[in-house]
């Protein structure tokens, strides 16, 4: 049992949902035992939750932990009582603004991590010289992918070293040994094809043009069926399509998923697509695309749009296909080959199961976050 070294501070922490929040507690639980405490924001059910980890939690009464002046004297005490050295930002902003009183309260070495709001932040103005003072306090700043990084645009300055941590993947959750017949059954799919998308339901994500390619996909590959894993407020747009479409029988939608059920959701299909596009000048655009890799694990071949980071967790011609967010006739081609060539699919489920083992394993990211606070 080691002394906490480390406090995190994050406003996205579970039992709220989302990507960051899944993040940070990845990351967190995979830390040395006893060298973690955590500051977050208070959330239905946290004392539950909390009661059963394995590391302290603290929760910022009040709703949203926001660098607020109570904030900043909540969290500083909260250094000061741990004798803690080193911060880590869940999210770099907007909680990174607090880096200068936490530096002053004791931190030695400060952390925070990007996603990709930071790299919307990076267009506005005033948003942008916020980066930069998170920047010109804290050590290391890291980013998910490259294109984010791109994105970013030495938006925190020159000071912080730029690292990359991205997200993994649980690789004895999402596994190829996965059954997905109950899944099957349960929509009555049968042994028909199916193409799956696990995702909300929102534009940027592409499941409309899915809906749009599937009556040809279907007249080269009869039976073809697509399986929306997901809830979002597009769901009813979603459905109109799908019935003006004239294949509202083939479209199954399964609404919102609890994550111990995804695996098998994913095992359902045989193919893997989601064609994701950035939107709003590149205000809406996919960070990196964790259900890519996560598909992979399973043993899907993947097709992923061309938005952002998501051509980066694919191997193209490898483990999938990257397509144009906005080219039904690429998608529609890709889905084809793929459903029609078994041991393509096999040879690309394969190659990405390969892949996420030795890159994408939540353990090699989590050591590497260690590294980056001991340093």
């Amino acid at each position: 049992m080691t002394a906490v070294q480390t406090l995190v501070v994050t406003n996205d922490f579970p039992p709220r949902q989302g990507g960051i929040q899944s993040y940070v507690y990845e990351l967190v639980r995979r830390q040395p035992a006893g060298s973690i405490a955590v500051y977050a924001s208070d959330f239905a059910g946290s004392a539950a939750f909390d009661l059963v980890q394995s590391f302290p939690v603290f929760r910022h009464s009040g709703g949203l932990l926001v660098p607020s002046p109570g904030a900043r004297r909540r969290v500083c005490a909260v250094l000061r009582d741990l004798e803690v050295g080193t911060v880590w930002f869940g999210a770099s902003a907007p909680l990174g603004l607090l880096a200068p009183a936490l530096r002053a309260a004791g931190a030695r070495r400060i952390v925070a991590s990007s996603h990709g709001h930071e790299a919307g932040w990076a267009m506005l103005p005033g948003a942008r010289q916020a980066l930069g003072r998170i920047g010109a306090h804290c050590d290391v700043i890291t980013y998910i992918t490259e294109y984010t990084k791109r994105r970013l645009g030495g938006a925190f300055g020159s000071h912080p070293q730029l690292l990359q941590l991205p997200p993994g993947v649980d690789v004895e959750t999402f596994h190829p040994g996965i059954d997905g017949s109950e899944v099957r059954a349960q929509y009555g799919l049968g042994d028909r094809p199916v193409i799956v998308c696990v995702s909300r339901l929102v534009k940027r994500k592409g499941q409309d043009l899915l809906i749009d390619v599937l009556p040809e996909v279907r007249r080269a590959v009869p039976g073809a069926t697509l399986l929306l894993v997901g809830a979002g407020p597009y769901d009813a747009d979603l459905r109109q399509r799908a019935a003006r479409t004239g294949v509202a029988e083939a479209v199954v939608f399964t609404g919102g998923v609890p994550y111990p059920r995804l695996p098998e959701h994913f095992a359902a299909g045989d193919v893997f697509a989601m064609p994701c596009r950035t939107r709003r000048g590149g205000l809406d655009v996919e960070g990196l695309g964790i259900v890519y890799l996560e598909a992979s694990a399973v043993g899907l071949p993947v097709i992923a749009g061309d938005s952002g980071g998501a051509p980066e967790a694919v191997r193209a011609g490898e483990t999938g296909f990257v397509v144009g967010g906005r080219e039904p006739g690429q998608l529609r081609e890709r889905l084809i080959t793929l459903l029609r060539d078994p041991l393509l699919r096999r040879r690309m489920g394969a190659a990405g199961r390969s892949w996420v083992e030795q890159k994408w394993r939540w353990e090699l990211i989590a050591e590497t976050l260690r590294r980056l606070l001991a340093e």
